[in-house]
Order: C-alpha cells, then structure tokens, then sequence
C-alpha cells in the first residue's frame, strides 16, 4: 500500500515537472512575440512621426529633396516588412541610417535647428529612439530565453510538440550603424 501511494506521488511529481516544462516553453514563446509587437508599437511611433519630421525639415531644406524621398521610401519597405524577420531588421537599419544623416544635415540648417516645432520633433525622435532601442534588448533577451527553453533538455522534446522553433532572427545592427557618424561626410 505505501508502495502504491510513493508510485502515485513520484508520478504526480514527474507530470507536475513535465508540465512546468511544458508551461516554459509557451511562456517563452509568447515573451518573443510579446517582444516583437513591442517594437511594432515603437516603430510604428517613429513611422507616425517621420512624416511630421520631414514636413517641418522640407520647409527649410528643399534642396535636400532626395533625403526625403529615400526615407520616406524605407519606411514604407519597413513598414511592410514581416514583423521578427531579417528583411524588418536590415530595413530598419536602412531607415535609421537615413534618419541619421537627415539629422545631421539639419545641423547645417541654423533657423531650423532653432525652431520650436523642430526642436520638439527631435527630442520626440530621440525619444522614441531609445524606446525601440529598449524594445529591441527586450526581443533578444526574449528570444535568447525561448532558445534555451527549445533547445535544452527536457525543452526540446515538448518544443515539438508545441509547434515551437527559433525561426526568429536576432536584431543585430548593420555595420554602417556600428561606425560613428562624421558630419563632415554630410556637409
């Protein structure tokens, strides 16, 4: 009788540790595309703002027409782009690398760099900057959690069973991005 009751218990325990297991691994998954949507939010600020950037800098710089046109371009591809893939990310990198050199050619610009509006504008760019910036560690470590869970024993016989793979790609900036910016290459 109390061999029964130990069997019963040490199962209960066995299901109970499967389950957590189990739990980690849809956990995990569901941090990843929490991660991804929270940076869906954040660009989708900076693509809400970029218009307004521009509209404001245009008034100022009409010379500087083909900045316009790039980056309204790249944020139209990036904001088409699949959500997690390496196509979002490489156009991201595209559209933050324009962004930047529009920035620095405002320097280039006294009565815009002095302008309220446009002063405003900026700060809420690099506002929303560092919240994508922010979003971004949050989908890594996310993704980092979700491939030990799938890829670690006992993870990754329930991964299977879940459905669930490391499909999404890590958010690593592009070369360009790495380097400093020289205004004097703009100027």
């Amino acid at each position: 009788m109390n061999s029964v009751i130990i069997i019963i218990i040490a199962l209960l325990v066995l299901i109970l540790y499967l389950y957590g297991v189990y739990a980690k691994v849809i956990m995990s998954a569901n941090s990843v595309r929490e991660a991804i949507s929270g940076i869906d939010i954040q660009l989708k600020k900076r693509y809400d703002l970029i218009p307004n950037i521009l509209t404001i800098a245009k008034k100022f710089m009409e010379h500087e027409k083909s900045i316009f046109e790039k980056i309204t371009e790249l944020r139209t591809k990036a904001m088409n782009s699949m959500p997690g893939s390496a196509q979002k990310f490489a156009a991201e990198a595209q559209l933050d690398s324009q962004l930047k050199s529009l920035m620095v050619n405002v320097e280039n610009y006294p009565a815009l760099k002095s302008d309220a509006t446009m002063v405003q504008a900026m700060e809420t760019y690099n506002e929303v900057e560092e919240h994508i910036a922010a979003s971004r560690r949050f989908y890594n470590s996310a993704l980092t959690q979700l491939r030990n869970a799938i890829q670690i024993f006992p993870g990754s016989l329930f991964a299977a069973c879940a459905g669930e793979t490391a499909s999404y790609s890590y958010y690593e900036t592009d070369t360009a991005s790495k380097s400093s910016i020289k205004a004097s290459d703009y100027l």
